[in-house]
């Protein structure tokens, strides 16, 4: 009976559509048609530009090459936050606001707590998005974002949420002029990673 139904709907919506076509003409529908799909799109494929305006309340990513896409300007843990990708690759790149309760700080870094802090960070994710497990810093430097030196460790762990196994990145934050704490991340598969596609990111997204 159900079976039934959906055909009868489906002849109605064929027949509403010939009918649409013979009294205002095909090229009409086809245009209305094409209008429609447009719109959706824009709706759910934003081009860049207006990705770029709702990405202003974590940094500005108009300088950043058209090897990037900026993918989410979106809520993060509760933060606001942007999602990038290089196309290329398909590595990600996020920044955080972490607003005035810090998941990670410059200090951090500092005071030989990171390592800790990190694990707390890959806890919160365990809850919210994937499972990290065996994390390992396997390396600590500084690159430049938001036009100041920001201090990184870099990273390998497996996830158990997504397909890739085993990942490769960098965790680093950094402190803006106006006193607000950005965290940035930035990963790949393990074998795909590449530090200079996130520093050539990172470098030039400013305040």
């Amino acid at each position: 009976m159900g079976c039934l139904k959906n055909i009868f709907k489906a002849v109605l919506l064929v027949l509403a559509f010939i009918g649409l076509t013979s009294i205002i003409g095909q090229d009409k529908v086809n245009q209305y048609v094409n209008d429609v799909t447009k719109q959706v799109n824009i709706f759910f494929h934003p081009p860049q530009d207006v990705m770029i305006e709702r990405a202003k309340k974590v940094g500005d990513f108009s300088r950043i090459s058209d090897e990037f896409e900026i993918d989410k300007a979106a809520s993060v843990l509760g933060y606001n936050g942007v999602l990038a990708e290089h196309k290329a690759s398909g590595q990600k790149m996020i920044v955080v606001d972490s607003g005035k309760k810090p998941l990670l700080t410059p200090q951090d870094f500092k005071d030989g707590n990171i390592d800790k802090k990190i694990q707390d960070l890959a806890n919160k994710l365990k809850y919210q998005y994937i499972n990290v497990q065996d994390l390992k810093i396997t390396k600590k430097g500084n690159m430049k974002s938001f036009g100041k030196l920001a201090p990184y460790v870099k990273f390998e762990a497996k996830v158990n949420k997504l397909p890739i196994g085993e990942i490769s990145g960098i965790v680093s934050a950094v402190e803006t002029k106006n006193g607000e704490v950005k965290v940035i991340i930035s990963a790949n598969e393990k074998d795909k990673y590449s530090q200079l596609v996130a520093e050539d990111f990172f470098k030039k997204v400013r305040e």
